[in-house]
């Protein structure tokens, strides 16, 4: 049992994870979690403990650290997986397995720190600018780690991870992929260069910045839905309005919101693929201009007016971006072509309200994993049982304490934001796996009919007085005694 003490001059195994290392005294294990002091393997992070209040600002509480001040934990204190070890080799009964009251109800958290190689992340880059085609190699240090996968309405998505970039590659890519995931998911900046496309710096929580220019809007819609938005704001203003988007361009004229209006005939003619009234598909191909197109001139998607449809010399024309960033305030002259003049103060305040209407653009990190296989033993001597359960939502399942959003169908695969985590929350072993802490929570009768590990079970007060299988180095060292 490599967790009871050795001679303090030799190597000791630590059997945490499949890894295996040997640890030289005084020095840490591959992944950084585990040490060899005085002959004996220890944590070398605490256990970290949460009120159930912490989407409001409630307390985190770090486990027998040293700095800790003694006071009392909470009545609703929570142990989370963050800092608990794991339970590989998973015959064994999960770290942590604690008893708690809850408004009266007898409950049972089974908690963990689990091994991922099946895991990855969903990037969400709140951008209207190209970064790359779909199905695009996204790289690291030269690495691939993922692809472009489906745009979603105003932003951009990657795939990233995933078991065959972990370990179905070179030992380079595998190493690389755990590093980026792992840094993504503790809320660091990474920068990725996708194949044919940009070069983008992720960050949860921040701006993304693509080609070295941060973003700082998405777009409010597209063409067409910034049109249904605003059009009423324009009458009077202006004669015609186009709205520049990579995906659905609007014109008001010709837009359903503008008939309702009463708006006129322009005479107008757009370049690209008619939809249906007012709305144009792919009049440029997409790019870093104006809304997520190649364009820096928005003229080049107008054909010649026509008069016989309403063109006439004085015309107003705005054109604008779906964030406002960009517009453009033209009159036709006596030939019928659009001449540039000073934006008036009334329609720039209007494209003010395109742009106050956008939100900020921002990095959404989620990760993703499959809480299966024998991890489930660490929990129950029947492991199905535990999938069902967690699908039934009988079992809550969160990660350091935030909720996570469970798939349907078969398994256990979950995806949690990563910055609804407390700071530091995700780990590695160098196999190469991600280590992200996990929570099931259930009534303490549905936990023992499902074949919990009953004689495991403790109380709060039980696993701070005893800590886990492998000691922290706080509580070698004697914290400060709190009253139970």
């Amino acid at each position: 049992m490599t967790g009871q003490p050795t001679s303090s001059t030799e190597k000791i195994r630590c059997d945490a994870c499949p890894v295996m290392c040997y640890i030289a005294p005084g020095q840490t294990g591959a992944c950084d979690r585990y040490a060899n002091q005085d002959g004996r393997i220890l944590r070398t992070d605490p256990v970290v403990m949460l009120t159930r209040s912490l989407d409001t600002g409630g307390r985190i509480v770090p486990f027998a650290t040293r700095d800790w001040d003694g006071d009392a934990f909470p009545a609703d204190t929570v142990v989370t997986g963050i800092g608990s070890g794991t339970t590989y080799p998973d015959y064994k009964p999960a770290p942590f397995i604690v008893a708690s009251d809850v408004d009266g109800a007898d409950m049972v958290t089974v908690v963990t720190e689990a091994i991922f190689s099946y895991c990855g992340v969903k990037v969400k880059i709140d951008t209207d600018r190209h970064l790359g085609a779909e199905g695009a190699i996204i790289r690291a240090e030269g690495e691939p780690v993922g692809h472009v996968t489906t745009a979603e309405y105003g932003s951009q998505m990657l795939s990233l991870g995933g078991v065959h970039h972990l370990t179905g590659g070179s030992k380079p890519e595998g190493r690389i992929t755990c590093a980026t995931l792992l840094a993504l998911c503790n809320g660091a900046a990474v920068t990725l260069s996708i194949d044919g496309g940009s070069s983008v710096t992720v960050q949860a929580g921040h701006p993304p910045i693509v080609d070295g220019t941060p973003e700082r809007r998405m777009r409010v819609g597209c063409g067409s839905a910034t049109i249904g938005m605003f059009a009423s704001q324009w009458v009077g203003l202006v004669d015609e309005v186009v709205v520049v988007d990579d995906h659905i361009t609007g014109v008001v004229s010709e837009h359903q919101a503008g008939k309702v209006l009463g708006w006129q005939p322009t005479g107008i003619r757009v370049k690209g693929h008619r939809s249906t009234p007012g709305r144009y598909f792919r009049v440029s191909e997409p790019g870093l201009g104006w809304g997520g197109t190649r364009l820096t001139d928005p003229l080049e998607i107008l054909g010649p007016w026509e008069a016989r449809r309403g063109a006439r010399a004085g015309l107003r024309l705005l054109m604008v971006s779906t964030t406002g960033e960009e517009f453009g305030y033209y009159e036709l002259d006596e030939s019928l072509t659009p001449q540039k003049k000073d934006l008036p103060p009334a329609l720039r305040a209007t494209v003010g309200m395109i742009d106050e209407n956008c939100e900020p653009s921002l990095c959404t990190v989620l990760f993703m994993g499959g809480a299966g296989g024998s991890l489930r033993a660490g929990v129950t001597q029947n492991p199905v049982r535990l999938t069902r359960s967690v699908q039934a939502g009988q079992t809550r399942l969160t990660s350091g304490g935030a909720p996570c959003y469970i798939w349907p169908g078969g398994g256990i695969t979950f995806m949690v934001d990563v910055t609804r985590l407390p700071e530091g929350a995700f780990g590695y072993v160098p196999t190469p796996a991600l280590v992200a802490p996990l929570e099931f929570t259930l009534p303490r009768a549905d936990y023992l009919a499902m074949g919990g590990h009953d004689t495991a079970i403790r109380t709060l007060g039980e696993v701070r007085a005893e800590g886990g299988e492998y000691q922290t180095h706080a509580h070698l060292t004697a914290p400060p005694e709190v009253p139970s």
